[in-house]
């Protein structure tokens, strides 16, 4: 446990982000601020998924012809910030698709907090 605390504090502020987006998404009411704890939440997913695929001492994965190719382990996997490139576009379409959703509920029930359209749907 102090292993990560000391040689990799960013995996805990990964966590940090991740249990408050979690918290917001609970304890909070207002629709709005579901949605940025939501966001909060898949963008510390998405950093702890690109610092893990980070390799000290890599190059990118192109051969080029003037320079010798180097062994496989000396080139930087490109396919996890591909995939989190993916999920950045497919979490900026889910906000804006649910940011929509919002608006159309203000528009019904003239409030964002969720009990009071819990109770306006009764």
């Amino acid at each position: 446990m102090a292993d990560i605390l000391l040689y990799r504090p960013h995996f805990v502020a990964f966590i940090i982000l991740f249990l408050l987006g979690i918290y917001i998404m609970v304890v909070c009411l207002n629709l709005v601020k579901k949605l940025i704890g939501m966001y909060i939440m898949q963008t510390s997913i998405m950093l702890f998924f690109i610092t893990l695929a980070v390799k000290e001492d890599s190059t990118i994965p192109i051969i080029l012809p003037s320079v010798t190719a180097l062994a496989p382990e000396a080139y930087a996997n490109p396919l996890p910030h591909v995939l989190m490139l993916t999920a950045i576009v497919v979490g900026v379409s889910t906000l804006g698709v649910s940011l929509a959703m919002v608006i159309a509920l203000y528009r019904e029930y003239n409030t964002l907090e969720e009990d009071q359209i819990l109770e306006k749907m009764k």
